[in-house]
């Protein structure tokens, strides 16, 4: 198969990328390399003839139809994804992933592609204090990250009854493992603390969500491109649901740290109390996650600990690091 990837130098796009050439795709990374797409996560592919690479903009509808032709199936990965950013920009949010879907839609009917997966989140659903969200719950998303990707959502499943175009789309709980962007709560947590600093804690530590590797993920997302119902959308989740405050508390062990390098701070706006999703009809299509949570943050934290020279160069003005903070 032959697979556009949008956004694949991104943190879950990545490795969706490496496993796809493993499995033996064509892949072709359509990425703007904003400031969480590193070609580093993509490093030592350019040499080989199953893969290619274009710099370009998910909103330009040109350049995407152009890199589209010729290809099978798109997997939209591209997509501002941080909340805390969201909520101090919410154009950029809206404007990339609302019409940054909408573009790849009329691209992929224009070019007449047989799959296009819509890659998504568990925020949309917004938060829920006991059972799970199936997939024909109502949205109800907090931030603007969240209500631009449950737009995404609408835009992406309105092409497909309106025209037909044979679209899925995914909604994963919280990822972690290795490429991640040093502003989410699991990198930002490792890198900081091996750096001997403290990590913000929002709140009082007991918001809950769902840990699901990204390689669980990748393969969920693949069984989806491969198998899943046109028009469907399908949740994907571990169900490893943790505290942050637990989160924290496993991330300081992990990092031979103790609890005093914890620094509580003000609860961020809208911040949703608990996330969790029923993946029953994922797994009816034979997915399983294989990961185990504790071992996978393990590995994870190892990575983190192993490639400093992958990291450290995106700490420079990260907003979201405590020695940035007072710059933005």
């Amino acid at each position: 198969m032959r697979i556009l990837v949008t956004g694949g130098a991104g943190f879950i796009g990545a490795n969706f990328v490496h496993r796809s050439l493993v499995d033996g795709h064509e892949v072709t990374v359509y990425d703007a390399l904003t400031y969480a797409g590193n070609p580093a996560n993509l490093a030592g592919l350019s040499e080989r003839s199953d893969y290619q690479f274009v710099h370009a903009d998910v909103r330009d509808g040109e350049a995407l139809s152009t890199a589209m032709s010729g290809h099978d199936a798109v997997v939209h990965f591209a997509a501002e994804s941080h909340v805390d950013r969201s909520i101090v920009d919410p154009a950029r949010f809206i404007s990339t992933n609302c019409e940054g879907t909408d573009t790849v839609c009329r691209a992929a009917l224009r070019v007449g592609l047989d799959r296009v997966v819509h890659v998504s989140t568990d925020e949309v659903y917004g938060s829920i204090e006991v059972g799970s969200f199936v997939e024909s719950d109502a949205l109800a998303p907090s931030s603007p990250y969240s209500a631009s990707k449950a737009a995404s959502d609408l835009i992406a499943l309105s092409y497909h009854v309106t025209h037909g175009l044979p679209v899925v789309v995914t909604r994963s709980t919280n990822n972690y493992g290795p490429f991640q962007f040093p502003e989410k709560i699991v990198p930002l947590f490792t890198t900081t603390l091996l750096r001997g600093g403290q990590v913000p804690l929002y709140g009082d530590g007991q918001n809950v969500r769902d840990w699901c590797h990204v390689d669980d993920n990748c393969a969920a997302v693949d069984l989806v491109l491969r198998e899943g119902v046109a028009g469907e959308t399908y949740n994907i989740g571990s169900g490893s649901e943790l505290t942050n405050r637990h989160l924290t508390e496993r991330l300081l062990a992990l990092c031979g740290a103790g609890e005093d390098r914890i620094r509580m701070v003000d609860d961020r706006p809208g911040h949703d109390r608990r996330y969790s999703v029923d993946t029953r009809k994922i797994r009816a299509l034979g997915w399983v996650p294989a990961r185990d949570l504790d071992a996978g943050l393990a590995e994870t934290v190892g990575w983190y600990r192993d490639h400093p020279e992958w990291w450290e160069p995106l700490l420079t003005g990260n907003p979201l690091l405590p020695e940035n903070r007072n710059a933005t």
